[in-house]
């Protein structure tokens, strides 16, 4: 009985592991965690990579955005200045075309017959042929200048929207991904040995229409013990052991006043037998992952009442809280009670 005493994963979760994830984003029902915490290809992210991958993203796109922003900004000036050179050219096109209305190619023909000389009529000619032909040449090619600054501003304006909404998008994954750390412990509680993402547990039994839970007694046989354990409790267990949770676990346990004796609890170890504090990566993380799969998986409403787990306790309705010293013998395991 001392043995259950010592160090070790407690989760004391009211194993309503499942009541459904508290966040479907960090769900991953197709495959089982790795909960060893070795290095393995198909094993899930640990939690700070993906911190590190969502901010390294972010500030890319945030850098992305701004350029392209410097670049409208400068595009707006070439459609000002445009605009500006066509505004100056528009009263002399004015007065040519006022002047071409009145008088007609008779005007300009008379301006010609004035001429004296040949010479005189034939560079007369070649002025006012040369003057309508720089005139049109410059409208034509401001205008040219004008209409692909509108265009490349119209094509940079979508990509600027298209960039903020990425920028949007990555500063929510960086939010989520520094959220969902923050639900496990923090990276200093965890040591950011956690993966990213745990399954999906199933619903427990005994939820009643109204969303409560029916009280249940310890009536089913306890695997892990001779005694026995509630309906919920059975379930929680088997719903861990799905994840991919082996190692050594033991529920029932007769005396004094928690959830063991009432069939409500199980303490999972971090080793294949007995208890022990964790005093690597493989067994923190075995301990992390383990609680993240309760914590995840319960929620306020839920019928998970609290999870133990490395000097902390915490509750669906407070997160995480320092573990008062009454509990100071669930230090070294994860405890998991159930309603």
């Amino acid at each position: 009985m001392h043995r259950w005493l010592a160090p070790v994963v407690a989760v004391l979760a009211a194993l309503a592991v499942v009541a459904g994830p508290a966040a479907p984003a960090l769900a991953l029902p197709s495959a089982a965690p790795q909960p060893s915490g070795h290095e393995e290809d198909d094993e899930p992210q640990l939690i700070t990579d993906v911190i590190e991958a969502t901010n390294r993203d972010y500030v890319q796109a945030k850098s992305k955005l701004e350029k392209s922003k410097k670049r409208q900004a400068q595009l707006a000036v070439e459609v000002q200045n445009a605009q500006q050179e066509l505004d100056a050219l528009a009263p002399q096109v004015g007065e040519m075309a006022a002047q071409s209305y009145r008088t007609g190619r008779v005007g300009a023909m008379a301006m010609l017959l004035e001429s004296n000389t040949p010479d005189s009529f034939v560079k007369r000619a070649s002025a006012l042929d040369e003057l309508n032909m720089v005139n049109a040449n410059k409208l034509a090619e401001v205008g040219a200048a004008k209409t692909r600054a509108e265009q490349a501003k119209l094509a940079l304006d979508a990509e600027v929207r298209e960039q903020q909404k990425q920028a949007s998008v990555m500063a929510k994954k960086k939010h989520d991904a520094e959220k969902a750390l923050a639900l496990v412990g923090g990276k200093g509680f965890t040591g950011g040995l956690v993966s990213a993402t745990s399954p999906v547990a199933r619903i427990a039994p005994g939820r009643t229409s109204d969303g409560t839970w029916r009280p249940e007694s310890c009536s089913e046989n306890d695997p892990t013990t001779s005694g026995c354990v509630t309906p919920r409790t059975l379930h929680a267990y088997k719903e861990v052991k799905r994840a991919g949770f082996n190692r050594f676990v033991g529920c029932y346990r007769p005396g004094g006043p928690w959830e063991h004796p009432k069939g409500r609890a199980c303490d999972w170890s971090l080793q294949n037998s007995g208890f022990s504090p964790w005093h690597n990566n493989d067994t923190r993380m075995y301990g992390n992952n383990l609680a993240a799969f309760l914590i995840r998986n319960g929620r306020p409403g839920s019928a998970s009442t609290y999870v133990i787990w490395n000097r902390q306790i915490w509750f669906p309705a407070n997160g995480w809280l320092l573990l008062q010293r009454a509990l100071q013998p669930h230090r070294p395991r994860a405890h998991v009670a159930a309603l």
